[in-house]
């Protein structure tokens, strides 16, 4: 058993995998592999509105919120909000909580007025910023609810504000059960909790949006796309298909328990951790993150060898981004508890050699 720890593309359930695997070769018994099957065919409508569907459902979603799947990753949507809300004589908000958030701000500049109301750089984005001024007389907030390359979350609730609230959910959309309503704006790639590489999703109070100034070119124009149900042009027809199983799968597991699991992994882990003196984490306690977490190793020698130990127990995507080094479990929804009871005896292993 290979033990999936990679940040994205990450882990998909088995079930789903073997679905996509057979939508290659014949979808449904149509005799057409999916990937060859036109996206204007009653067949692929069905998908796209049924994915649509499910993403309202489970994140109980009233009608004036619109899905859609377009392309371009989440980096495309830090051009595409302020372009399609934000006008010239306006300022949105941002929390700068790392990487993410400082090239969606870069972005938003190109468009209006921007302001970092709150940020945690000076403490190389190890805590959330839990002190905000007021947010009168903003365009909108901008934040990143999980953090996949410093380890942090938004544990204890998100800002109460006073201006349209906008998150960058990729990594942990669907971890859990959430209000989402609190959002007038909500984008995630789809390649961590939603399904497979391509896709990219938005999720829009449609009150939000006819109100800047400018012209839109029509394929960065949101409406565009409400307006023709994500398919304007040839969609991302395998990674759309590839969601709407993993959301039927989340369904079937239940929201509830899929936040359970998802806790009983991260304790593990973190238990883990403290416990060891190898190993430590500079995240702030009550902000760390249940989809990534990162963590580092005191010996250089003892390093090398949690990495050799790593790779006999078929642990992979273990190290951390490249910006800053370390280590980093991603321990997504797919993951197993068995995945991360297999982390923590490597790193007892460690400890029991160079503690």
């Amino acid at each position: 058993m290979t033990h999936n720890f990679c940040a994205g593309p990450s882990i998909l359930d088995k079930s789903v995998l073997n679905k996509i695997a057979q939508a290659y070769s014949d979808y449904n018994n149509t005799g057409l592999a999916l990937v060859e099957t036109s996206h204007r065919t009653d067949t692929f409508m069905e998908i796209i509105e049924g994915a649509q569907q499910l993403l309202k459902e489970l994140l109980q979603l009233p009608e004036h919120y619109e899905v859609l799947f377009l392309t371009g990753g989440a980096s495309s949507q830090f051009y595409m909000v302020p372009m399609n809300v934000l006008n010239e004589n306006q300022t949105a908000a941002y929390i700068n909580t790392g990487t993410w958030a400082q090239k969606a701000i870069k972005e938003a500049q190109l468009f209006g007025n921007t302001k970092t109301i709150a940020s945690s750089e000076e403490a190389k984005f190890t805590y959330i910023p839990k002190e905000l001024p007021t947010t009168d007389g903003f365009r909108y907030l901008h934040l990143t609810t999980n953090n996949t390359i410093y380890g942090t979350q938004y544990r204890s609730g998100y800002p109460q504000v006073n201006c349209p609230l906008v998150a960058d959910m990729s990594s942990d959309i669907l971890s859990e059960p959430r209000d989402m309503t609190q959002f007038d704006l909500i984008y995630a790639g789809a390649q961590k909790n939603l399904g497979p590489v391509g896709s990219t999703i938005v999720i829009i109070n449609k009150a939000l949006l006819g109100q800047v100034d400018r012209k839109i070119p029509t394929m960065l124009n949101y409406q565009t796309h409400i307006n023709r149900g994500s398919v304007f042009n040839t969609p991302p027809v395998m990674s759309i298909y590839g969601c709407y199983e993993n959301l039927k799968w989340i369904k079937e597991q239940g929201l509830d328990n899929i936040r359970d699991r998802n806790k009983a992994k991260a304790e593990l882990f973190y238990n883990t951790v403290d416990k060891l003196s190898c190993f430590y984490t500079t995240v702030a306690k009550e902000d760390r993150s249940v989809m990534n977490a990162t963590f580092h190793i005191k010996e250089e020698a003892a390093s090398q060898a949690f990495e050799e130990l790593c790779k006999e127990a078929a642990i992979v995507g273990i190290k951390g981004h490249r910006s800053v080094g370390g280590f980093r479990a991603s321990m997504y929804n797919a993951l197993k508890l068995e995945s991360v009871e297999a982390l923590a005896e490597v790193m007892n292993q460690i400890e029991a050699k160079f503690g």
